[in-house]
């Protein structure tokens, strides 16, 4: 492994960590301190300055017949894909987002074949049937209501990874088109402009006087480091190292999420996620984690064919 190759792993590993972070410490300040919406408002915002701040060094221009993918990218995949994500947060547990969230890369697949045309492989078929059971056990036990889970919540956080899945699809030519910087600077701006009708009010009226030190550390967490750093450190990545390899770090999200939960439940204390780590919950991680395994498995001609590369 080369230097440049051993950041690029270095990057996915620091960007998915913060993600499986990013699911316990986002939902310690909603909704006391502030709501979902009035968050994604922030979230977008922040990002949307330092992304533009970047941008304004890269001289370079849209195409008209992008401009509809570049919208449709906007509003789907940051604005409504996050407002799903939030406000799914704020009512179920950080164990059942991490690991429902898991599941991208097998949605990401189906995508690929109806938009893109790319092939599934029987093994990759058999990853999605063993990857979509283990989401849809963890969905439906929310609604038993133990520990922090809940039907709502669940089903929220897998609308926002299908969101999210359409929009790595979909922003897919955009990226092979443009420089990364330029096309995330885009549909940041677009998802926040589409974000001013539904959450200035919510914004404005939010009490930033009650705000601790704690609530903004916690923000500046997501916006810098959730929202901003992240995409930057998967940009960087991309450019060395193949998609699938950044599609498998996506398993250390709920691992981190096992850990951070455990700390707090069982060190510190707090008996708010006790009831979160059980045995349902670690079998649904498993079958998640063994369906993405099948669906980001290369076969023996794709195998070929990078040797070849």
């Amino acid at each position: 492994m080369n230097t440049k190759t051993y950041k690029a792993h270095l990057a996915l590993f620091g960007a998915n960590v913060i993600y499986g972070m990013n699911h316990l410490i986002a939902k310690g300040v909603m909704p006391e301190k502030i709501g979902a919406t009035a968050f994604i408002f922030l979230r977008i915002l922040g990002a949307s300055i330092l992304f533009w701040m970047i941008k304004s060094f890269i001289k370079e221009k849209i195409d008209k017949e992008d401009y509809f993918r570049l919208i449709v990218c906007g509003v789907l995949g940051i604005a409504i894909n996050q407002l799903l994500y939030f406000h799914g947060l704020s009512l179920t547990s950080p164990i059942d987002a991490s690991i429902i969230y898991t599941s991208t890369p097998v949605l990401v697949l189906i995508f690929s074949y109806f938009l893109l045309k790319e092939k599934i492989t029987r093994t990759k078929i058999i990853g999605i049937l063993i990857g979509g059971t283990g989401a849809l056990l963890l969905i439906l036990y929310g609604n038993k209501n133990e520990g922090t889970s809940t039907l709502l919540g669940n089903g929220l956080i897998f609308s926002n990874a299908i969101f999210y899945a359409f929009y790595l699809v979909y922003v897919k030519p955009l990226m092979s088109k443009y420089q990364p910087i330029t096309v995330i600077s885009w549909v940041f701006l677009i998802g926040f402009i589409f974000m001013i009708p539904v959450g200035l009010y919510d914004f404005v009226t939010t009490d930033f006087g009650a705000f601790t030190l704690n609530t903004v550390l916690i923000i500046s967490f997501v916006v810098l480091g959730t929202t901003f750093l992240t995409y930057l450190f998967n940009i960087y990545a991309l450019t060395k190292v193949a998609p699938s390899v950044n599609g498998s770090y996506i398993y250390l999200q709920p691992v981190v999420s096992f850990i951070m939960v455990s700390i707090y439940a069982f060190v510190l204390g707090n008996t708010t996620y006790a009831q979160d780590i059980n045995l349902t919950k670690i079998i649904s991680c498993l079958l998640v984690v063994i369906g993405v395994f099948l669906v980001s498995k290369k076969t023996s001609s794709q195998k070929l064919k990078s040797r070849k590369i």
